[in-house]
């Protein structure tokens, strides 16, 4: 090959990578595998890094452009507007890139494609729904839009996010999320495998967390399944510092050399480490190649994908041959942008209520602009826009209160933040903290004789007691400095460290204490009269009197009987109670904002409820007393423009919620349990009544549904049925609906979803307009993952197909049935039966990767699994296991052969039909085999087994733990899979 081949911009890709892998050296390869990679002056290969966050614009790189949070573009339902604000981002990506070269990236991390299975979860904000199909519908688009229509570059390389089993913040490096088959092949991994079909992104990153035991950046489905969805080679790279955990809290390995060595054979390509420093990584690489623990050719495989993704970029082609580098700085936050801010906030509003209020008795929304003179906003994000820890800088913000003053212009708009405003007194006397007394803030003293206004401070509480202290000498709020100091010099929470958070907590002679989160410490007086976060204990800090000065809800209140109309905007601040590093601990509205709206539509029924938030909040009181809610996520520089349109009818709400809104905590299973059918998670299982159901949303019209119909009654497995149905705008306005596409399987051998969306349209009619809507429903989308066979099932049997207005709101129904097959009994005789494929199972929890499946182990003593329909035949008469004893492992922990607690020998016993009284047909003695890559094969004869029979596997100990079985003896009767009628 010439030297200039893998410069020839007219060659393929694969070709142009070899060329230049054959022309790298040793030491150059190993240099790519790092997020920061040197250049190679001597063949032209510019300097290149990995990682610009992209998730709703492009974050941490100065002003640009900030659309809603990724939830909030979710509830858009809109995938071409998804397209279009991945194009904007990928255009001020690539303007930024042509400023900065070098320190600014064309690898993207974007979108999140994790489904949204539990509200808690701190970074919820990230993703687009609850529901896999949907998520990966919205992720492809955004991502088309990031990557870019040219047939040989890309705009941006978009890299999903996070690939395995993730929604937990709590001990997330640790813990491990329980993935039985159905709920990997049904649930985790769609999400991911569209983008990557569609050829939409091109990079995965990998999760911090352990999947059925085993870190995920060595899981096998890195290339085991991910890989094999795309055309194209796939880049994978690591998030920040989990290659490091391997060998760190994870204990997987003995040291980094052998951590980094297995997940680079496992799929990593690119290691996120040591930020700028890839000399640790390239160290620990060349010394497994050393210790033989790597080849050149795994480090050929993995520097290969890199090189792929750069040269798509045109790393190495003239720029005139790449359309994409024109973008210039003027792309950033232009006009065009802002619009598509502006229409994203308006079509991601979700109406949630609207009831009939006042003696005329019409809905209080939309606001009738003609009619009110007075309108008081009210709360704490009433006035403000907030960003998240991916959000860019703000060029500018539109916050709800000038929005409506904007739109309102004859009326006259008030404003109260509805918080209270205290002074800190110190013990019983009469001194009392005091602000710095400088406009930039500087240390807090406890010197003030009394309660001025130098020694008042605004209180906003964020939830779980968590407050944020404003004072109002200078309008900043308190923080801990590095040495613990408290100062009044920041602007509010944030940073990835937020040091703008406290409690009060009550000491025990009634007094209170001030407890600085970040640090974990106590506030306390130094002789100088200094305050500092420095106290081991309540009882060791100082004691503070906490006075009231203003009652915020009371004034809030007051305001709001003086006006026609409150509009009371509450939630979440993006950066405390629910963030990366932080999950919620229940689904409350903030005590002291519930406290405030309660005051307030006390004070006027004419009260509008505004949740701007990253998630879902429990507000059954507000949805019994206050007659219109709205959602909206945090919007970004637009939000109020958009906000404002929707509240006074300018645009009809176009929102609709891509996830449950439950009634109460209690309605969730274990944050840690990620078995979503076992658990009845998600409006896929939920069996309980909602506060607001999946896809619900209300418009300011009404829409009919009639004359659905299918296009065949009947189907076979690899068909497509065509459903339509009429809609037609009943009411006096012009509307939004988004049609929703449903179905349920009636009869199948395993648990089915109560309801699965299949597809949607949003369309938008004129009053009295209609519409047939039309779907493509492909029978081979009805599939279930068989754990008998190890693949996908079309089963026989009848299907609800159902349209909608949500997933509880269905209009109409018919019936579709499927040929498929017939599952039958399982055919244990046909190889190992896994213990993972089991049907049932309690007090089990997935571990350890074996042959490329995962292992069952008890997590408390008593704990079983089930086979339903086994086949045994005329009887096998022994069975062999690999089997293995740890110590006690813990659901959500990692197996860690030196800690939990120690136990002996340990059996399996193999019941028939029933777990407490069925017959047993033989017991396993498991030995205690310590680590937790150590196994044994055991075996025990088998007695009155024959016939197809339930199969209970009982586990006497926590820790005992099974790979899989084999059955020696007679063939079984039948076989699985036969064809059948429904």
């Amino acid at each position: 090959m010439s030297d200039s081949m893998f410069r020839d911009p007219e060659l393929p890709v694969t070709a142009r990578v070899t060329d230049l892998l054959g022309q790298l050296t040793l030491d150059e390869k190993i240099a790519l595998l790092h997020q920061h990679q040197a250049a190679v002056p001597r063949l032209g290969l510019p300097a290149f890094r990995t990682g610009t966050e992209a998730l709703h614009g492009v974050a941490w790189l100065g002003p640009a452009t900030v659309f809603p949070q990724a939830i909030g573009l979710g509830a858009t339902w809109d995938p071409d507007l998804l397209r279009e604000i991945g194009e904007a981002v990928g255009e001020e990506v690539r303007a930024l890139h042509h400023k900065d070269p070098v320190g600014i990236g064309l690898n993207v991390w974007a979108p999140v494609v994790n489904p949204l299975r539990d509200p808690r979860w701190g970074r919820n904000e990230e993703g687009y729904a609850e529901d896999p199909w949907l998520t990966g519908e919205l992720a492809t688009a955004y991502a088309r839009g990031l990557r870019g229509d040219h047939p040989r570059y890309l705009r941006t390389a978009p890299t999903l996010k996070h690939f395995l089993g993730y929604n937990n913040e709590t001990d997330r490096a640790t813990t491990s999320s329980n993935l039985p088959p159905r709920v990997l092949h049904e649930y985790e991994l769609p999400a991911f495998r569209a983008p990557l079909a569609a050829g939409a992104a091109v990079a995965v990153m990998a999760s911090y967390n352990l999947v059925n035991g085993a870190p995920a950046h060595l899981s096998p489905l890195i290339d085991g399944e991910l890989r094999r969805w795309s055309a194209d080679d796939v880049l994978v790279v690591g998030d920040a510092g989990a290659a490091t955990n391997i060998a760190g809290v994870q204990g997987f390995r003995p040291d980094h050399v052998a951590g980094y060595a297995a997940a680079l054979r496992a799929g990593i390509d690119s290691f996120t480490e040591d930020d700028t420093d890839a000399a640790p990584t390239i160290g620990r690489i060349s010394a497994a190649l050393a210790q033989g623990l790597l080849t050149e050719a795994d480090i050929d495989r993995a520097a290969r994908r890199v090189l792929a993704v750069r040269i798509r970029l045109g790393d190495l082609d003239p720029a005139e041959a790449n359309p994409y580098t024109a973008a210039g700085t003027d792309m950033i936050n232009c006009p065009a942008h802002q619009e598509f801010a502006r229409i994203a906030v308006r079509e991601s509003v979700v109406l949630l209520r609207n009831a009939p209020v006042g003696p005329a008795g019409q809905p209080l929304l939309p606001l009738d602009a003609d009619r009110i003179r007075r309108v008081a906003v009210i709360g704490p994000l009433a006035d403000t826009v907030q960003t998240d820890w991916y959000s860019g800088t703000l060029p500018y913000a539109v916050t709800p209160r000038a929005g409506l003053a904007t739109r309102l212009a004859g009326a006259t708009v008030l404003h109260h933040e509805g918080v209270d405003r205290i002074a800190l007194r110190v013990g019983a006397g009469t001194t009392y903290l005091r602000a710095s007394g400088r406009a930039d803030g500087g240390p807090i003293t406890a010197t003030a004789p009394e309660a001025v206004p130098d020694s008042w401070f605004d209180v906003f509480n964020w939830g779980d007691g968590v407050i944020a202290l404003r004072g109002v000498a200078n309008g900043r709020y308190l923080a801990a400095d590095d040495d613990g100091v408290l100062v009044d010099d920041r602007t509010g929470p944030g940073g990835w460290v937020v040091n703008e958070t406290f409690r009060l907590v009550r000491t025990d002679d009634g007094r209170t204490a001030l407890h600085h989160l970040a640090r974990d410490r106590y506030v306390m007086i130094d002789p100088d009269g200094l305050l500092r976060a420095d106290a081991t204990s309540a009882d060791a800090a100082a004691a503070f009197t906490v006075e009231l000065i203003s009652d915020g809800a009371r004034e809030a209140a007051t305001l709001a009987r003086e006006c026609d109309v409150a509009v009371v905007v509450l939630g979440n601040h993006p950066m405390v109670c629910g963030r990366e590093t932080e999950d919620r601990t229940d689904l409350a509205l903030p005590t002291a904002q519930a406290a405030l709206l309660r005051a307030v539509h006390a004070a006027n029924a004419q009260t509008v409820l505004v949740l701007t938030s990253s998630y879902p909040y429990a507000v059954d009181w507000a949805d019994q007393h206050v007659a219109a809610i709205v959602w909206s996520a945090h919007g970004g520089q637009e939000h109020g423009t958009g906000l404002a349109e929707v509240l006074c009818g300018d645009a009809d709400p176009g929102g609709r919620l891509t996830q449950t809104w439950y009634r109460a905590t209690a309605d969730l299973p274990d944050l840690l349990d990620y078995d979503i059918i076992a658990a009845d998670a998600t409006y896929l299982y939920f069996r309980g009544e909602p506060l607001y159901p999946f896809g619900h949303g209300l418009s300011y019209t009404t829409f009919a549904y009639d004359d659905l119909r299918l296009s065949a009654a009947q189907a076979g497995p690899a068909e497509e049925v065509e459903v339509t149905v009429t809609v037609t705008n009943t009411g006096g306005r012009t509307g939004t609906e988004v049609v929703q596409l449903y179905t349920r399987q009636r009869t199948s051998r395993v648990k089915q979803p109560l309801r699965q969306l299949r597809a949607f349209r949003k369309v938008r009619l004129e009053p009295g307009q209609r519409e047939r809507v039309r779907f493509r429903l492909a029978t081979a989308d009805l599939a279930t993952w068989d754990v008998t066979q190890g693949r996908r099932v079309v089963e026989s049997a009848r299907h609800t197909v159902a349209v909608g207005r949500s997933c509880t709101d269905l209009m109409a129904t018919a019936t579709l049935t499927v040929r498929g097959e017939r599952i039958g009994p399982r055919d244990p005789l046909a190889g190992p039966l896994w213990a993972v494929d089991n049907d049932d199972y309690a007090a089990v929890a997935p571990t350890d990767q074996v042959d490329g499946r995962a292992a069952v182990s008890a997590t408390q003593d008593g704990g079983w699994l089930a086979f339903t329909d086994v086949d045994f035949g005329p009887g096998p008469t022994t069975v062999t296991a690999r089997v293995a004893q740890r110590n006690v492992l813990c659901r959500g922990g990692t197996d860690d052969a030196t800690t939990g607690r120690a136990v002996d020998a340990s059996t399996v016993t193999l019941r028939l039909d029933d777990p407490l009284t069925g017959p047993i047909a033989g017991t396993l003695r498991v030995p205690v085999t310590g680590g937790r890559h150590d196994w044994a094969d055991v075996d025990t004869p088998l007695h009155g087994v024959s016939g197809v029979r339930d199969l209970y596997l009982l586990f006497s100990t926590a820790g005992a733990t099974v790979s899989y079985l084999n059955f020696v003896g007679a063939p079984p009767s039948g076989r699985a899979g036969d064809e059948g009628g429904a």
